[in-house]
C-alpha cells in the first residue's frame, strides 16, 4: 500500500495488495496504511476534478465521472464510499463530502445545476439518491429533451443520518443531527435534530424531545 494511488503502477500495487485481504468492508483498514488512502482496483474513476482527503476509502466498482463544465469533488478525510456508488457531476454541479462520513453500497450523486455538499460524520445508508435539478415538463416535448432546471443546491449538515433508499431533490437543506426515515423523499428542509419520514418527507419529532431509556 506505500506505492498505491491513482497511477498505472499504483493500481498495480493496491491490486497486489488485496489479494491479502477479505473483500468488502474488511478492506478498510488498507486506507490507513498510505496517507493517500485505497482506491479499489475495480474503481472507475474518470474526473479531472477529484481531490481526496486523507485516508479515503473508495471500495468495489464505485464510479466517480465527469461530463463538460463541470465542477471539482472533494473528498474529505476518511470518507468511506463502498461499493457499487456512483457520483457524477455535469453542467454546474459538484460535489462535496465531509470528514469521516460513510456512503453505503448503491447510492447516487448526480451533481448537475447545483452543487451537493454532504456533511462531515455522516452516514448515509445505501440505495439513497440526490438529485439537485429537475426537468422541466412543458407539453408537446419529450421529456428526455426538456431542459434541466434547479432551485438550488443539496446540502446535508454534520451528523445527520439518512435511511435505505432516502430521496433527496432540489434546493433541500438537511440540518444537523437530523435523522430521515427509509424510503423518504426529501422536497422541503428538515431542521437541525429532526425526525422526518415519508412521501413528501415530514417532521414527525424532534430528537430533543424524546426520553433516554435506562438500561
Amino acid at each position: 500500500m506505500r506505492y498505491a494511488g491513482l497511477s498505472y503502477s499504483g493500481r498495480i500495487a493496491t491490486r497486489l495488495a488485496t489479494w491479502f485481504t477479505p473483500p468488502y468492508k474488511s478492506r478498510c483498514y488498507l486506507a490507513h496504511l498510505n496517507r493517500k488512502g485505497y482506491i479499489a482496483p475495480s474503481a472507475m474513476i474518470n474526473h479531472d476534478g477529484l481531490q481526496l482527503g486523507g485516508k479515503v476509502f473508495i471500495g468495489d466498482r464505485v464510479v466517480i465521472y465527469q461530463t463538460n463544465n463541470s465542477g471539482s469533488v472533494e473528498l474529505g478525510k476518511g470518507v468511506e464510499l463502498y461499493s457499487d456508488i456512483i457520483i457524477e457531476t455535469g453542467d454546474g454541479g459538484s460535489v462535496k463530502i465531509g470528514d469521516n462520513t460513510h456512503i453505503q453500497p448503491r447510492c447516487q450523486f448526480s451533481a448537475f445545476m447545483a452543487p451537493i455538499q454532504i456533511g462531515c460524520r455522516v452516514e448515509i445508508a445505501p440505495n439513497c439518491a440526490f438529485y439537485p435539478y429537475n426537468h422541466d415538463l412543458v407539453p408537446g416535448k419529450p421529456i428526455r429533451d426538456q431542459p434541466l432546471k434547479t432551485k438550488g443546491g443539496i446540502v446535508v449538515g454534520d451528523d445527520a443520518w439518512m435511511g435505505f433508499g432516502v430521496v433527496v431533490l432540489d434546493g433541500v437543506r438537511i440540518g444537523k443531527g437530523a435523522v430521515v426515515g427509509a424510503g423518504s423523499v426529501v422536497t422541503r428542509d428538515i431542521p437541525d435534530n429532526a425526525i422526518a419520514v415519508g412521501v413528501p418527507a415530514r417532521v414527525v419529532k424532534m430528537r430533543g424531545d424524546m426520553t433516554p431509556k435506562n438500561c
